[in-house]
């Protein structure tokens, strides 16, 4: 298994490497919050050379009736995939502002496409700056390519009725314990969680310094789903930080499939069974 992520100074190691034959990364900037994509934040000091990608308009459709962050329509990622100038031997590293779920998110939605060289920087924007990295403001805009090759369906996905029937061993459910018991709910209509879903919250993936936990760390926190016979499944409020978790799993070796209508697409139904508590 190839690691999905890149430490800082690896990274920087990658783009000063001057070989003509292994041109540098493609740096994609998805910086991200509940209040929408941050392309401010982007603009007042990103890496040098970054293309904004926007989260909301780019790797997902409008809401609606598959929920808050459906997945892009094959036409519109291919338009972005052209507009990056994305072919399939350009390398990519996403990285976002060190939350690290709008960047497991692009990560997700790359390889779901068939985009294979993909990494998340590991801590993202505050990793690089600690690392005495530099950053560059103002915007960058990539060169187009025509070439481009999306193969949709690359990584596996759950929908609710796959759910239902019981598709998934394990269902993780990535939002803050609080949400999972229904005890709040800021955002969608419903509170609770899917019945039988084990709750591992993404903050619970990441160490002091906001970069991921070591293999035993990760191992320790996805100890529910690494002993599961079959498939896991991964869910979140929207689906962007669900993607978090199959990260993490991809990092101890197991290939989850991510149900990305998450939350805000299973409670549209009110048919759908709906619990809380633990």
């Amino acid at each position: 298994m190839t690691s999905a992520l890149i430490a800082p100074d690896a990274l920087a190691a990658l783009l000063a490497d001057d070989d003509d034959d292994a041109p540098p990364p493609l740096l994609l900037d998805v910086r991200w919050t509940l209040a929408g994509s941050d392309r401010a934040g982007y603009e007042a000091g990103h890496l040098p050379g970054a293309v904004f990608l926007d989260l909301d308009r780019e790797l997902a459709s409008p809401p609606g009736e598959g929920g808050r962050h459906p997945l892009p329509s094959a036409d519109a990622l291919e338009a972005t995939f052209r507009r990056l100038g994305l072919t399939p031997e350009r390398a990519v590293v996403v990285y976002d502002g060190g939350v690290a779920a709008a960047a497991a998110r692009a990560w997700w939605v790359l390889r779901w496409a068939g985009h294979e060289r993909v990494r998340v920087l590991d801590g993202g924007l505050p990793a690089w700056v600690a690392a005495e990295r530099s950053l560059k403001s103002g915007d960058v805009v990539p060169e187009p390519a025509a070439g481009v090759v999306l193969r949709p369906g690359r990584l596996p996905v759950l929908d609710a009725d796959d759910v239902l029937a019981g598709g998934a061993t394990v269902l993780l459910d990535a939002r803050a314990a609080e949400r999972f018991r229904g005890e709040v709910e800021p955002i969608d209509p419903v509170a609770g969680h899917i019945p039988g879903a084990v709750n591992v919250p993404t903050s619970a993936l990441l160490g002091p310094d906001g970069r991921y936990l070591p293999a035993e760390g990760l191992h320790e926190v996805l100890g529910a789903a690494l002993s599961a016979a079959g498939t896991v499944g991964a869910y979140c409020g929207s689906g962007v930080t669900a993607a978090q978790l199959v990260l993490a799993l991809h990092e101890v070796g197991v290939d989850a499939a991510l149900y990305a209508g998450s939350w805000s697409h299973w409670v549209r139904d009110p048919s759908r069974p709906v619990a809380v508590g633990d």
